[in-house]
């Protein structure tokens, strides 16, 4: 069976919600505003990089946008007395400005209580260490045993691209315990992140089930 449907998509809405919730009268309105949501996703992953941004939620109303952070390090994220969490509002808010009507802005940070089960923490990880030229075959390994470790009930890990500065770009796959990908019921996680090493890129692609 040809696994090319995202399994997050795949398992909504009977297991998974979207990460964008909100709706447009006009047809014209859709697009405009899908991509305002990527840019401001774009926005937040780089200024809470060191927090380890898992997901950003996103709620629209009329005149309202509420965002839901979702962190490893919820104090790198706040600041001491709330400073960085000021400070990401005014850029939040400057992003917003160019809008007709003024929009009131809330944003809730929440924290990941087990960074080793959520597939985008763990594919950065890996991403991380591969830039840093650490046998492959290591990294994969050691970030199957934490996820296991930390109550998974099976993990899958693939590799593609030009793996340890090989000439000729391959397909690598590893996976511990069970993850029925076809079981729309079983909570499957799925993330992909890019790690750009010096032989170019290599993409990780990380599927997790949790019981």
């Amino acid at each position: 069976m040809g696994q090319k449907v995202n399994p997050n998509a795949f398992r909504l809405p009977v297991s998974k919600d979207w990460e964008s919730r909100w709706f447009t009268p006009r047809k014209s309105d859709y697009t405009d505003t899908l991509i305002e949501d990527i840019k401001l996703r774009k926005l937040l992953f780089n200024e809470l990089k060191h927090a380890m941004v898992a997901r950003v939620e996103i709620e629209r109303s009329i005149r309202r946008v509420d965002i839901t952070i979702h962190v490893a390090r919820p104090g790198v994220a706040i600041g001491r007395g709330g400073e960085e969490l000021t400070k990401l509002k005014k850029k939040i808010e400057a992003f917003f400005s160019g809008k007709k009507q003024q929009l009131k802005i809330e944003i809730k940070i929440e924290p990941v209580k087990k960074p080793d089960l959520d597939p985008y923490l763990v594919a950065v990880n890996i991403a991380e260490q591969l830039k840093r030229r650490m046998p492959h075959k290591r990294v994969v390994a050691m970030a199957m045993e934490r996820v296991m470790n930390a109550g998974g009930k099976g993990v899958k890990v693939a590799l593609g691209g030009r793996i340890a500065g090989a000439e000729i770009a391959r397909h690598e796959k590893y996976s511990r315990g069970s993850v029925p990908l076809s079981t729309i019921r079983e909570n499957v996680r799925f993330a992909k992140f890019p790690a750009l090493t010096k032989s170019g890129y290599v993409g990780v692609k990380v599927w997790i089930c949790i019981e």
